[in-house]
């Protein structure tokens, strides 16, 4: 899954223009945990933090990478020699040997920017999802629970401001609705499960809002990737006309996903509190 639709400018402009991003500026320049870091580009895992180690040079290093990987070509400098995802060959450093860093010798140093992170040092590929229904907090809350999801991020889509704030967003004139980012490992969970759960976790037959809060920022929406996620939301819409629910949910292309601020992250494991506009409900 190529996922340049959802990335902003700035993401794109390393991965896919060889643009730096400056030192010491990323979020992974100390390692956060055990876990993979991911291949932004496309989801495919790169590298473990078991790999990673500090260079002191400003980017986050490995002595090592996940077999198959990475792949190493010339720099356009015609010097240096690049590293890329193997697969979709997003731009992700430069490789140097003969350093003395490590016992292997070798540091691969990597922009941030050019990662995800999941706290997972297992998998080896990951899928994702965009989902909107209602308050971030509470779609997040229960997606985060099914097993084969490795991360979840709230977040703002499918509006036309550039990098907005929660209060931009609630004014309702940017454009955006609150959603969920889903990464998940595609062995264990499929992208079905996860749309039905999500249909059971709001109501997709309320139009402008959920449960209490209501407004343009609270619909119920998912942003498709490709034809069969868009084919399986279809299906799944109409299962639920099928049992009788008069299904609001709209289904639109991916666009730009902005993550929300930090406190929004994780919210109600962060506060302790529960959900109050979202449950579960058995629609399927």
């Amino acid at each position: 899954m190529i996922k340049d639709q959802s990335l902003p400018s700035v993401i794109l402009n390393v991965i896919r223009n060889q643009a730096t991003e400056p030192p010491n500026s990323g979020t992974y320049h100390h390692p956060p945990g055990a876990g993979t870091y991911l291949c932004r580009g496309c989801g495919l895992a790169l590298f473990r933090v078991s790999m990673q180690f500090d260079s002191h040079c400003g980017w986050p290093s490995f002595d090592e990478y996940i077999p198959n990987a990475i792949a190493e070509r010339l720099d356009k400098d015609g010097k240096r020699m690049e590293i890329v995802c193997a697969r979709c060959h997003a731009h992700l450093g430069h490789v140097f040997y003969g350093e003395s860093l490590t016992d292997k010798n070798i540091r691969h140093c990597v922009n941030s920017i050019s990662l995800d992170f999941i706290p997972n040092s297992e998998v080896l590929d990951t899928e994702e999802a965009i989902v909107a229904g209602g308050c971030f907090w509470g779609v997040e809350h229960y997606l985060r629970r099914l097993t084969g999801v490795l991360r979840t991020e709230v977040g703002y889509t499918g509006g036309h401001q550039e990098n907005p704030a929660y209060d931009e967003v609630c004014s309702g004139l940017t454009g955006h609705v609150e959603a969920v980012r889903v990464l998940y490992d595609p062995q264990k969970i499929s992208y079905e499960d996860i749309l039905r759960h999500f249909f059971e976790i709001h109501d997709p037959t309320q139009q402008k809002g959920q449960g209490p809060d209501i407004g343009s920022q609270y619909l119920s929406m998912v942003y498709y990737y490709d034809t069969a996620q868009k084919t399986m939301a279809e299906k799944l819409i109409q299962l639920l006309k099928k049992h009788g629910y008069a299904v609001v949910t709209k289904l639109l292309p991916i666009s730009i996903f902005w993550p929300a601020e930090t406190y929004h992250q994780s919210y109600y494991e962060k506060t302790g509190k529960n959900p109050y506009c979202h449950k579960v409900t058995k629609r399927f």
